[in-house]
């Protein structure tokens, strides 16, 4: 499916009053692509489904567009689960790289692109969840394009997360690469809204050594970046196993988990573009970037502040 760069009303302002970080990313085509992976032709985009498949072939275009490298021949994993007594044999991980300059270690980048489907006849099209998340990768992929990192970084767009995280637990069982090369996964799970104009990002908590990167970050960025929800008893305030970072974190792999509070519209049919908030996404996005960079930056000392005993 053809890409097309399209300007969307009220959002020119934003481009010409752009910081430096926003500059980086093309801002015009995130939105774009949050607005068409969230269409109603996506038909919310359920694992096993037309809609799955649409927007599987929306991002294999990008991956083609961005000159992606693919692991062994194919972008694509596939494999199988079951939910409910149903059972999907199709289900889709799409994965890709670039090469870095430096060392062998690897940084994977994730977003499930599947969201609910068709419920009682009506779509939910999941904008905030999680084609947002979508989109800032595919963002982060075209600056990387154009800009070689240090370090190997793997995009990968899983499947089956809102039935139990199923492509993300595939991945990490069979993952392109050695296990033990992949020092960091920087998850993106719903990154388009917040009226306080809050970005949590989990993970520091259970890899202290994140924290100084993420608090340095916060100082500088756009839009008020928070550490948390990744402690504490109350599972609706712990996002530890909440998305796709979680299969990451059990085989011992550190993760920092972008995303916002759930709001009105989470797992609604009223998750729709039109409310998705065009100045906070474009700030969480290029702040996303940010940290992907200091990541890859500073990956050997994370990876050496791991702990060997973590069984990855």
């Amino acid at each position: 499916m053809q890409r097309l760069i399209i300007v969307i009303a009220g959002t020119l302002f934003l481009i010409v009053n752009s910081s430096p970080a926003q500059s980086r990313l093309d801002t015009l085509q995130l939105l774009h692509d949050v607005k068409a992976l969230s269409a109603d032709s996506m038909q919310g985009r359920k694992s096993c489904t037309a809609g799955s498949q649409k927007a599987r072939r929306y991002i294999l275009a990008a991956f083609k567009e961005n000159n992606l490298r693919a692991f062994n021949g194919s972008f694509k994993q596939v494999f199988s689960f079951s939910t409910r007594g149903t059972t999907c044999d199709s289900a889709t991980n799409l994965a890709g790289y670039f090469p870095g300059t430096s060392s062998s270690l690897c940084l994977v980048l994730s977003a499930h692109y599947d969201h609910l489907g068709l419920v009682n006849g009506q779509i939910y099209p999941g904008a905030d969840d999680n084609a947002s998340g979508v989109a800032a990768l595919l963002a982060i992929m075209d600056y990387f394009s154009r800009q070689q990192p240090r370090h190997t970084l793997i995009f990968a767009f899983f499947d089956g997360e809102e039935a139990g995280l199923h492509g993300a637990r595939a991945f990490v069982d069979t993952p392109p690469v050695d296990r033990k090369k992949i020092a960091l996964n920087v998850n993106l799970d719903m990154v388009s809204r917040s009226e306080k104009n809050e970005l949590y990002v989990a993970g520091a908590f259970h890899y202290p050594f994140l924290k100084p990167y993420l608090s340095q970050l916060a100082q500088t960025s756009a839009v008020q970046l928070r550490l948390g929800h990744d402690q504490g008893e109350n599972a609706g305030d712990n996002w530890t196993a909440s998305s796709d970072h979680a299969p990451f974190h059990a085989r011992g792999i550190p993760f920092a988990y972008f995303g916002v509070e759930d709001h009105s519209d989470y797992h609604r049919p009223s998750d729709v573009f039109a409310n998705i908030e065009p100045k906070f996404f474009i700030n969480a996005a290029a702040t996303i970037l940010a940290a992907v960079l200091v990541f890859d930056e500073n990956l050997e000392q994370i990876a050496s502040a791991k702990n060997p005993a973590s069984g990855n």
